[in-house]
This record gives structure tokens, sequence and C-alpha cells, in this order.
């Protein structure tokens, strides 16, 4: 197995949103107003911080990040997943940090630890590229979603009777030397008609309300047909 930089592999690129990343997230995620700016530019802007781990041609795992001005306080943490993406894309203030846009790992590949690998690969490439405050990561915990009605506030203070994480994907990420260090409840919004949210849930929204969905860690709220989602993650901090 090894690390390479899609910059470097173009057919590997070519093969990764059907092979990693459609099978990792669900659909409704795909729809950020941010990520439809900004994405495309991670591969040329910050080639150096999207990785994808192979085997020979085989895609095991990917990890993808951007560069960003952070002070190391607090107070100057993004609001969030995509309030981050967007000050990595548009801010003129030195980047100090990278911070961690999404990792997946393959269907077949999962159970391998690989998740722990990429986190690795982005605390290498924030120490290569002399990011001094490290890599901040606004955290999708992946059981949270059996939790929607619960606030992150609380959910994220849950721990095991050995004192790790009950959440496995924030437990990986203490794990490997990652801090939790504030919370993100307003991380990323998604907005659409009720004939959107149908096809990217496979569920019907007969009428305005609030309607938990499969895959969601809080629930969608339907205004004059409009349903507004606001997704909420735990920020992790991992130094240098």
């Amino acid at each position: 197995m090894k690390v390479v930089r899609y910059a470097d592999r173009v057919d590997l690129k070519a093969r990764r949103y059907e092979e990693l990343s459609k099978p990792t997230f669900p659909e409704y995620m795909n729809q950020s107003e941010v990520a439809d700016l900004y994405w495309d530019r991670l591969y040329t802007d910050f080639a150096d911080h999207q990785v994808a781990l192979v085997d020979g041609d085989v895609l095991l795992a990917e990890a993808h990040a951007v560069s960003l001005p952070w002070d190391g306080t607090l107070e100057d943490l993004p609001s969030g997943w995509e309030d981050g993406f967007a000050r990595g894309m548009t801010s003129e203030r030195p980047h100090t940090a990278l911070m961690a846009i999404a990792i997946s790992v393959a269907p077949s590949q999962q159970g391998r630890q690989l998740s722990s690998r990429m986190i690795r690969a982005f605390i290498d490439n924030a120490q290569a590229a002399g990011l001094e405050h490290g890599v901040i990561a606004p955290v999708r915990p992946t059981w949270k979603e059996r939790y929607p009605l619960i606030p992150i506030e609380r959910y994220a203070e849950w721990r095991r009777a050995d004192g790790s994480h009950f959440d496995p994907w924030l437990r990986i990420h203490e794990l490997v030397g990652g801090e939790i260090i504030a919370l993100a409840p307003k991380s990323m919004t998604i907005r659409g008609t009720a004939g959107e949210w149908e096809e990217w849930t496979g569920m019907p929204f007969p009428e305005n309300g609030t309607y938990v969905f499969p895959g969601c860690l809080a629930p969608v709220t339907f205004v004059d047909g409009i349903g507004t989602h606001v997704e909420p993650n735990v920020w992790v901090h991992h130094k240098v």
C-alpha cells in the first residue's frame, strides 16, 4: 500500500467518486453550495493535499484537505466545514493549518484501520507544508445518525466505561492523538425543495414540518415547501 497524489494519478481521480465517495456519504451531502463552488479547485490549488491510498491500481481510501489561516485559538476557528472550506479558498491571510475536508474508505476495505492511516496522511502533509498549527477536522460523528434528535452538545460528551469516546469516528481521532476542542453545531447547511429532498433521501415529505431521514445527524425542517438541514460536526485538533 502507498499514498499517492491524485494530481499524479488522474486515472484514479476519474474513479474515486463511484468507488469511494458515493458509497461513503449520503447523497444529500453532495448538495452543499460551498462544495459546488470550490471542490474542483482542490485538485489545482491544493494538489498536495488530495491523496489516495492504493494497492497497485486498487483504490483503498482517500483523504481531501485544504490549507487555511488559523491562529490556533478557539476564537479563530471556522464555524464549521463550509466556513473553513471557503476560508481556505478565499482568505488572503497566511495559511497556517490544514483542514480535513473528507476521508473515504472503500466498503470492502473497512475494518482495516485505513481511516487512521488517512488521518496520519493529513498530519504528514501538514508537517511537510510547514503548517505550524497542524490539522483541524470538522468531524462528522458516525453514530450521530442513530440519535438525530440529541443535540450535538450532549452527544459529544458521551463516553464509554473505559473513558474512550462513544462515537467510533471520534474515538479513532482520539486514538491517533486528536483532541476535541470545540463544537460546530452549524457546520453545513443543505436546502432544497421537497422533491429534491425526496430524490436525495428516497423518502417523501408530504407537508411542512420537521423530519428525521436516513443517514441524518439532525432533522430537516420544511417551511413553504423548502427543506433546510443544518448538520453538526465536532472540531478535532491534531498537532504536528
